[in-house]
């Protein structure tokens, strides 16, 4: 048993049930009143968030994982295929415990986090970052010029993420995979 001062963020917890993984917490201390820490938790089975207040000292029971490298093999339908990068075994995981699947390039590599109790995969770890292509962009109208004017790109893995006017078709642009957000253009 742990208590919420172990809390972090990757923390797979039981709770209600079910697998939780600690998204984000912040462990405040009112000036009137006990501590508490607020958490925002996935499910790793339905892949729900949920908002979640635990009081200070509240016991917590964690879930022990190991974390795998695999690579991405590719996808078919709501089932995404990935490779040991040591062991070459293949396994299969389901869309809604992957992070950002639409960022997913084949041949990307992944940590994957197992349940050493049950050997069952139950969360992915994306890189913070992903280099992808844009393969459609309306062109950017000179003089459309605004404070942070964007527009709508479609990168080779189908996702559509708002970039700047000046990003084209076939640029390769760096994305962060925590929020889909454009973070730069990268020069080849």
């Amino acid at each position: 048993m742990a208590s919420t001062s172990d809390i972090r963020n990757g923390l797979c917890i039981k709770f209600n049930n079910d697998i939780y993984k600690i998204t984000e917490f912040l462990h405040v201390k009112p000036g009137k009143g006990p501590a508490f820490v607020r958490t925002k938790m996935k499910s790793l089975t339905s892949g729900k968030v949920l908002d979640n207040t635990f009081s200070a000292g509240h016991k917590i029971d964690p879930v022990r994982v190991e974390t795998h490298k695999f690579q991405f093999l590719y996808p078919e339908g709501d089932q995404f295929h990935f490779m040991h990068v040591e062991t070459f075994e293949q396994i299969t995981l389901m869309k809604n415990i992957l992070d950002a699947p639409d960022l997913l390039k084949e041949g990307e590599n992944v940590m994957v986090q197992i349940n050493t109790e049950t050997d069952m995969p139950i969360a992915v770890d994306m890189p913070a970052s992903v280099i992808l292509e844009v393969t459609y962009a309306e062109p950017g109208v000179k003089g459309n010029t605004a404070t942070n004017a964007t527009k709508p790109a479609t990168v080779e893995t189908g996702a559509t993420v708002n970039v700047p006017l000046f990003i084209n078709e076939g640029d390769k642009i760096k994305i962060d995979t925590s929020n889909g957000a454009y973070i730069e253009r990268i020069k080849e």
